[in-house]
């Protein structure tokens, strides 16, 4: 432990330097950015950022892009709570009790809730990053195929289960959004299926432009079809800060949050998604008050955004500890790495010791960085509720047709992103809830993946998902699940055959 202690007084050397500190700053002054303007991602930030690291030191490159990442992450927030736009996927779950947090004349609490939630989930993670990197990363990576796939079908029971409404109807939209995550090129025979000859549906459907049409299209659907619009949001000083009751009920979820976000961002895949969605179904299954999600909860603002930032530094772990890419942007930032002469795996730490430690010191920092700069912005922010609707929500689709479009230069995507709208408008009338969706749709591939390379492991035997501890246990826990989910209905069906029985005998 001391000689933990000694090596992070190292990084933070390296990380308090000047140069690196305003490299720090500049990463996560971009990464908000980023993450507030809608359809535009960490990924594409530090894509577009990438080629502005070469001529600096492998420190200096890593320290920005990662400032990227987790502004971005916190970012996203922003326009989810106030304009219940998703900045990027996994700030789904935010617009849900962020926006209606902020139609309460709430949103100055809702945003300094995410921002502390967010420091001290990223502080947190960082710190278990440090101590618990090697052996996680070692049990990540007894993960095969079949393990995933039991892993994303628990994952989605789970949230099924934790549903507040149907169980019947979150799975539904869940199975929506895996057959719409079924369009695009087979992963494993190259066959474009069901795109109907659009070729920009090679990749398959985007989840920006489906997150986007899901929350702010189908929002303003609703808002427009009102007898009387909302008023118009005008906060006064005092309301910007978060009572001492939302404080209280923001607590355990940020704390919860930050556990769940940091052990799911350890496993490959769409960490951050999935884990917004598993604090969310959480806080309100052991709520006290479960109706109020939906309607302003402050714990479904908190947990989910700091499963959120959680989930950023777990992705690191496989990333630092054993060169594993386990999201998308750690590639990028492998990528980087390896551009600037650096050999990611086991062996970085003790080849380069000064950047293993900077780069953990400088999350420290970059933590504290974003809490200084989001704080005093949420006066700035929450004054954009001061525009009248009527003007507000022709920006908003301006904006989101400008930022659905920027991400892959489609006008498909700008369709696809509307035919949604019109969907969750419907859907959001029929009262069935639209989120699912949208993890059905990340999940979708990666589940497909798994299931056929866990057949072809098996020669198309599906024993293999039991024979293999890990796979069976999960499995066995979405069983206990669904039987726990159906006792309600077994025992009515129960009750009524015995009723039926008494009337028959009488």
């Amino acid at each position: 432990m001391l000689e933990t202690l000694q090596n992070l007084g190292t990084g933070f050397q390296v990380a308090l330097a000047p140069g690196v500190l305003w490299y720090g700053f500049i990463g996560c002054l971009v990464g908000t950015l980023v993450g507030v303007l809608p359809g535009v991602g960490p990924l594409a930030g530090i894509s577009l950022l990438l080629p502005a690291t070469y001529g600096l030191d492998a420190t200096r490159a890593l320290v920005m892009l990662a400032g990227i990442y987790y502004g971005a992450m916190y970012g996203g927030s922003t326009t989810s709570i106030l304009m219940r736009i998703p900045g990027e996927a996994a700030s789904v779950m935010t617009c849900i009790d962020g926006y209606a947090m902020a139609r309460k004349g709430r949103a100055g609490p809702a945003l300094a809730i995410a921002a502390v939630g967010s420091y001290v989930a990223g502080t947190v993670s960082v710190i278990a990053l440090m101590v618990l990197a090697p052996p996680l990363a070692a049990f990540a990576l007894r993960f095969g195929p079949p393990e995933y796939f039991s892993l994303l079908l628990l994952g989605l029971l789970v949230l099924a289960y934790m549903n507040s409404g149907s169980m019947v109807k979150g799975l539904a939209m869940a199975a929506l959004g895996l057959l719409l995550g079924m369009i695009g090129i087979d992963q494993m025979s190259s066959y474009f299926r069901f795109a109907y000859g659009v070729t920009e549906l090679g990749d398959g459907i985007g989840v920006v432009p489906v997150a986007v049409g899901l929350f702010g299209l189908a929002e303003i659907l609703l808002t427009a079809g009102q007898p009387n619009p909302p008023a118009v949001i005008r906060p006064r000083l005092r309301d910007l800060l978060p009572s001492r009751q939302e404080w209280r009920e923001a607590h355990m979820p940020i704390w919860r949050g930050t556990g769940i976000g940091f052990l799911i961002g350890i496993i490959p895949g769409s960490a951050h998604v999935i884990s917004t969605f598993v604090s969310y179904a959480i806080e309100r299954k052991i709520s006290k008050h479960p109706e109020e999600f939906g309607r302003g909860a402050v714990a479904g603002v908190a947990g989910p955004e700091s499963a959120n930032n959680a989930a950023t530094s777990g992705a690191f772990v496989p990333m630092l500890a054993l060169g594993v890419p386990g999201v998308p942007v750690a590639a990028l930032l492998l990528a980087a790495m390896m551009v600037h002469g650096v050999t990611p795996g086991p062996l970085l730490i003790q080849q380069d010791p000064r950047l293993f430690w900077g780069f953990i010191a400088s999350m420290y920092v970059g933590n504290v960085i974003l809490l200084i700069l989001n704080l005093p912005l949420v006066g700035l922010f929450v004054n954009l509720l001061r525009v009248p609707y009527p003007v507000m929500y022709p920006i908003i689709l301006v904006c989101s047709i400008l930022g659905v479009y920027a991400v892959n230069s489609s006008v498909v995507d700008v369709w696809i992103m509307l035919g949604t709208g019109v969907l969750g408008y419907v859907l959001r009338k029929l009262d069935f809830e639209t989120a699912p969706i949208v993890l059905g749709l990340v999940l979708a591939p990666m589940m497909e993946l798994s299931l056929r390379q866990s057949l072809a492991m098996s020669a198309g035997s599906y024993a293999i998902f039991i024979t293999r501890p890990i796979s069976v246990t999960l499995l066995a826990v979405g069983v206990l699940l669904l039987v726990l989910a159906l006792r309600p209905l077994i025992s009515r069906t129960l009750d009524w055959r015995a009723r039926l029985a008494a009337e028959t005998d009488t």
